[in-house]
């Protein structure tokens, strides 16, 4: 196996903080407008803040500051999606091509090469508007390109913002991309992008083996639930692992430290998909996306998806004194779900909500799993509370059955979390040779 880590010189660069409508989540995010919820209490007002200039360079705008790089002259697929984009909004595919790439089709993760489908909603093949190249779903009849879709490529390039969380399926989609290339027998480039939770978070349970938990789109990549590692250290971690590997390339960033929040990155937020609309709303993901497995309600069809969460029997005023809120601010609120495109058939929808809204107070604090893990146990003892599909849809999301088990036992928040560290620090080890920064 021969891995190559290109580097190269820094792209001068000003910030130009805008933010696009663009969306998406991997059991689902969207855009607030004229289907957003109606909320009964106001969100919590912003403190004005210096925002750093950009410090980081991610692999995309490696390749632009090299004139192509490793890439220069070859025909690629690009796996793409609405946050593909340089610190300036230019997106990937045009940005390759200028310098010298020759992009021959795109390849489209959960919720399209646009971001704007729903969670779970199957995206069929298209054609780019702009660059006129056709545009090649894995979300829909196909997970992974087959050899006919690679037939004719010198590389696979994955530039997907990932969300840091095995089951945002971003990591799934990127690992049978590697798996394909190496099949095929071309090179697989990753253009690296921070993870949204760090470097150093590492929580959660590894899923059981395939014949406990089969493998799906949430639940491929090895590891604890949070591995705190980027794209391209993951794709490292993977490679290693392959009976046959890719022949692989890491375009890393520049600048990027494990410590760092997204704050600390100076980049602005573009959703990488419809409810994943803000970088506090990705940090509290990993624990609040957990009530997917249930009848409680993640915030979709609200304004703030994920950081808002309740039901129309939730009492949240004797769930809230136990929270794990290290670095949070929680305050009970009251909304009503509506439906939207992002968020077609929200939980609730057009029923009055109890709930909790969240509000990061400060990001490195932040334990988002075991958060996750405070929910539930909260929410199973009131009155009302359910498992989706008989505790199935919770123990696919985190690939295990012992979540469950230990919440309907009984167990307490801390000895649930405590039951995983050594997994977690064995990981920490193993994971040692992959990483990046």
């Amino acid at each position: 196996m021969k891995i190559r880590v290109c580097t190269g010189p820094a792209m001068m660069a000003i910030a130009l903080l805008t933010f696009w409508s663009c969306g998406g989540d991997s059991l689902g995010p969207e855009q607030p407008g004229a289907g957003a919820a109606r909320q009964a209490s106001p969100s919590p007002k912003a403190k004005p803040s210096a925002t750093p200039a950009v410090q980081v360079k991610v692999g995309l705008e490696q390749i632009e500051a090299e004139k192509g790089g490793p890439l220069k002259g070859k025909k690629i697929g690009l796996i793409a999606h609405a946050a593909s984009v340089t610190f300036d909004g230019r997106r990937a595919v045009e940005v390759l091509r200028v310098a010298g790439v020759d992009v021959e089709k795109i390849f489209a993760p959960e919720h399209g090469a646009q971001g704007k489908a729903a969670a779970g909603e199957k995206v069929g093949d298209t054609v780019d508007p702009l660059a006129r190249v056709p545009v090649v779903s894995l979300y829909g009849e196909k997970t992974k390109p087959t050899p006919e879709d690679l037939k004719g490529l010198d590389a696979l390039v994955f530039d997907l913002q990932d969300g840091g969380v095995r089951f945002y399926t971003y990591v799934s989609t990127m690992i049978l991309a590697l798996r394909a290339a190496a099949d095929a027998g071309i090179e697989f480039v990753v253009l690296d992008r921070p993870n949204p939770l760090g470097g150093e978070r590492v929580e959660g349970p590894e899923s059981e083996p395939r014949d406990a938990v089969p493998e799906s789109l949430v639940n491929t990549a090895p590891g604890p639930l949070v591995h705190g590692l980027t794209a391209g250290e993951m794709a490292q971690f993977v490679n290693a692992s392959l009976s046959k590997p890719a022949r692989l390339t890491v375009v890393p960033m520049k600048g990027w430290r494990r410590s760092m929040s997204w704050a600390d990155t100076g980049r602005a937020w573009v959703s990488p998909s419809p409810n994943l609309r803000s970088a506090e709303a990705a940090l509290v993901y990993p624990g609040t996306a957990l009530l997917e497995g249930t009848n409680a309600s993640e915030g979709r069809g609200t304004d703030a998806p994920f950081l808002l969460i309740g039901a129309p029997w939730l009492k949240a005023e004797a769930v809230i004194p136990s929270l794990p809120a290290s670095g949070l601010t929680l305050e009970t609120a009251t909304f009503t779900p509506a439906a939207s495109a992002a968020a077609p058939e929200p939980k609730y929808a057009g029923l009055p909500c109890a709930g909790i809204r969240i509000a990061i107070k400060d990001a490195a604090a932040v334990t988002p799993y075991k958060l996750g893990v405070g929910l539930l146990v909260g929410l199973k003892s009131q009155a009302g509370f359910e498992w989706l599909r008989g505790g199935a849809a919770i123990d696919r999301l985190v690939g295990t059955r012992a979540l469950r088990a230990a919440i309907d036992r009984g167990d307490p928040v801390d000895a649930i979390v405590a039951a995983d560290l050594p997994a977690i620090e064995a990981f920490r080890k193993a994971r040692q040779k992959s990483l990046l920064y």
